[in-house]
């Protein structure tokens, strides 16, 4: 029995080391044991790289929009009657005679071409414009109170660096202009939609029976009908007398009614796993109102969820915005958004003889990506234990 005991013993210390040898945490441990939550998310949403190019992007879109009047060489409905139609324009920092120099736009010539009776500009390298930044320019009203003319680049001769439409406008400025409401436009949606989903979800969830069952029904409804003629039918509904923030109101509320089923899937299901554990029946039995239980238990577990739901909410709601406005069933000039923009591309001859009339598209796929990633990162990042 002794030698046994020594045995054990010694393969007692063969495999329990004293905590001082192995058992000591490192300083990066013990930070991340005494984390906050907060910072538990951050560092791991700076592990999904791509997320981390994509946030800053959104951010500079979002102030673009807010303080278009400044980013924007012009403003959105300054038209140059003599340069209709002009094709994208680039900046120069060399020129054959001078070498490198400051920015600058080459002037422009324009002719007749007696064949097809089109305008046709030609660059001409004998008159430079001067690029400047933080140069005074048309004045503007900035959110319609504050004068200015201070903007970010301009030039006092034709600069138009993605063209101009079929009225002289310079296209830039107006997708510029645009983002304010059809980021904003996306924002919107994601409030009702967030609402809708998550009242509607937790109540179907939580309360079961025939209210389950009767907003189920409605669900499949909904989803059962294809988004886009739906949200056609309903834009067309809204009375073409409307004012401009009736109509702007009317569009979120059409996209909204459309997008909220699929949060509210996601939230009743959700429900209907954690309703019967162990937190929510400790809740009820200390007396805890359904209501209480929702916010403060059920809701908080499905953080992930819910992100990933209202990241991909935003970018449908500006494509949906974008797809009626171009359909001419959405918002109408002299509203600028990305649709409206759009709308001079509807036909097959404007875009042969003008293609940089759809390149509003490219701000659209980029805000677009950029919040799928955001919101990929930020769903890794809400279960950072994971």
């Amino acid at each position: 029995m002794a030698g046994k005991k020594v045995d054990a013993e010694r393969l007692s210390d063969q495999f329990v080391q004293p905590v001082s040898e192995t058992g000591a945490l490192t300083k990066k441990e013990e930070a991340y044991y005494m984390a906050s939550g907060r910072k538990l998310m951050w560092w791991k949403f700076k592990k999904h790289k791509i997320a981390l190019i994509a946030l800053p992007i959104i951010i500079l879109l979002y102030l673009g929009a807010a303080f278009s009047e400044f980013f924007s060489p012009t403003t959105a409905d300054k038209t140059h009657s003599e340069y209709k139609n002009c094709p994208p324009q680039s900046i120069h920092i060399y020129d054959e005679n001078e070498g490198f120099c400051a920015p600058f736009v080459y002037g422009l010539n324009r002719t007749t071409d007696l064949k097809t009776f089109t305008r046709v500009y030609e660059i001409d390298k004998s008159i430079r414009h001067p690029v400047k930044f933080f140069a005074r320019g048309e004045p503007y009203k900035l959110w319609n109170l504050i004068p200015g003319d201070l903007h970010l680049i301009s030039s006092e001769g034709p600069m138009f660096l993605i063209g101009t439409d079929g009225l002289g406008r310079d296209m830039l400025s107006r997708v510029i202009y645009g983002s304010r409401i059809s980021l904003s436009i996306g924002l919107a949606g994601v409030v009702f939609t967030f609402v809708f989903g998550l009242l509607l979800g937790g109540i179907s969830g939580y309360a079961g029976g025939w209210v389950d069952n009767l907003i189920q029904r409605l669900i499949e409804l909904l989803m059962c009908i294809p988004p886009v003629p739906l949200w056609m039918t309903l834009a067309a509904s809204l009375p073409r007398d409307w004012s401009t923030t009736r109509t702007y109101l009317g569009i979120v509320i059409v996209m909204s009614l459309v997008n909220w089923t699929g949060l509210a899937r996601v939230v009743r299901g959700m429900i209907l796993a954690y309703r019967s554990e162990d937190f929510v029946l400790a809740a009820r039995i200390a007396g805890a109102k359904g209501s209480y239980i929702m916010r403060r238990h059920l809701l908080p577990t499905m953080t992930s969820y819910i992100i990933v739901h209202l990241t991909m909410a935003i970018p449908g709601s500006i494509v949906a915005e974008t797809l009626l406005s171009f359909l001419g069933l959405g918002l109408r000039p002299p509203v600028v958004s990305w649709g409206v923009i759009m709308q001079n591309a509807n036909n097959l001859p404007s875009i042969a003889g003008q293609p940089w009339l759809l390149l509003p598209l490219a701000w659209l796929v980029v805000a677009s990506l950029c919040f799928n990633f955001v919101g990929d990162g930020l769903r890794d990042a809400a279960d950072p234990y994971k």
